[in-house]
Parts: structure tokens; sequence; C-alpha cells
């Protein structure tokens, strides 16, 4: 039988891990700290959630790769650091009619850029 901590601990794990998940296609929203929050939550409140959640196909060795080196792969740099500015590019001059808004999403693309390139690279 799972305690309230438990329950509160898989819950807000499955809600981060979704939110990680979007993060893929939506460029402002982290990848990377929702999923390690999740690995933490599930670590916490089932062995079971967190191993299915490291042997994922798709981002289990994503996860498990950041967690033991704390690096990136220079493919995720590149690729994430790509669609990022590929997405703010096309879409703030073209959908944000507010000009402080338009300068926000920059600074903002700017500050998650530095950030993803501040990891140090994972060798093959």
């Amino acid at each position: 039988m799972k305690t309230p901590k438990q329950i509160l601990y898989i819950t807000f794990g499955t809600i981060f891990l979704g939110l990680g998940t979007l993060g893929i296609f939506l460029p402002l929203l982290p990848t990377t700290p929702f999923w390690l929050l999740t690995s933490w939550l599930y670590l916490r409140s089932s062995e079971k959630l967190y191993n299915r959640a490291m042997a994922n196909k798709y981002f289990g060795s994503y996860m498990k790769n950041f967690i033991e080196d704390r690096a990136i792969p220079l493919r995720a740099k590149i690729m994430s650091v790509s669609l990022l500015w590929i997405t703010i590019t096309c879409s703030a001059p073209f959908f944000v009619n507010i000009i402080w808004v338009k300068i926000l999403l920059f600074c903002i693309a700017t500050g998650v850029t530095w950030h993803i390139l501040s990891f140090p690279t994972k060798k093959a």
C-alpha cells in the first residue's frame, strides 16, 4: 500500500514527465529539468516507475546520461538549440504583436541556449 506522500510523488512525477515530453516540441518549455525531477520523484516513491522511466527507449538513456555524467550529447545540444531558434525566429515576429514580449522571448531563448551550452558535451 502506497503512503499519501508516495502517491503525491508519483502524481507529480507523472505530471513532470508529461511536461518534459511536451518540452521536446515546445521550445521554451524545458525538458531535462522536468525529467530529472521525474526521476527524483519516482526514485523516492516507486522503484518500479523509476526503473521503467530509466528503461524507456525514448528518454531513459537521456536521463541516465545526464544523471550519471551531468553532460549532454552533442546531437541533443544541436537539435535543441536549433529547434529553439528556428521556432522563435519563425513565430515571435509573426504571431506576437507586443514588442516587449518579442524581446522577452528572444531573451529567454538566449538564456536557454546559454544554459544548454553550459553543460559539458557527452563523449561518445
